[in-house]
């Protein structure tokens, strides 16, 4: 499926919705509930079997991805503000949370993610800091764009958990 061309249509949830989805093993999406597949703009048919990725908008840095990779794949659970990217080009930014989903055995088999409205304040912070990262990933590749992170985070003297759950207020 191509890639929609991004527009600067701008979809906001709802204070009380939920986005919910499921993934296997390797990001393709399992399950995922009405309020997904309406901001989306994507059927059920379209988003099932196919990576979560679809929805990731080109405005997101590469590390961030990283980071929720490396949490969950270790059983840790991550916050994160998104901006994703509808079927019809329009965007639609979420305070997500993202968890391992373990079996009777304590392995991984998949992964779940809520995502639900965010702050305006964590959208404009993270949309100038995805700015920066962005540019930075383009000159100096994903490892720059960490070592500036982590440098913020140092020192801002929090860390990147507690920046976000601030951030969300």
């Amino acid at each position: 499926m191509q890639r929609p061309q991004p527009t600067n249509s701008r979809y906001d949830l709802k204070p009380n919705d939920f986005i919910v989805s499921k993934t296997d093993l390797k990001g393709k999406i399992t399950y995922c509930n009405q309020i997904f597949m309406q901001i989306a703009k994507y059927s059920e048919e379209e988003l099932i079997g196919t990576p979560h990725n679809i929805i990731r908008h080109p405005d997101m840095p590469k590390i961030v991805f990283k980071l929720l990779w490396d949490r969950i794949e270790h059983k840790e659970e991550i916050f994160a503000f998104v901006k994703n990217l509808s079927k019809d080009g329009g965007y639609y930014w979420v305070y997500a949370n993202v968890t391992a989903s373990l079996g009777i055995n304590g392995n991984i088999i998949g992964y779940y993610s809520v995502r639900r409205k965010p702050s305006e304040k964590g959208i404009k912070v993270c949309g100038d800091l995805y700015a920066k990262l962005l540019e930075i990933e383009k000159s100096g590749g994903m490892e720059a764009s960490g070592k500036f992170l982590n440098d913020l985070l140092k020192e801002k003297g929090v860390s990147y958990d507690e920046l976000v759950a601030s951030l969300q207020g």
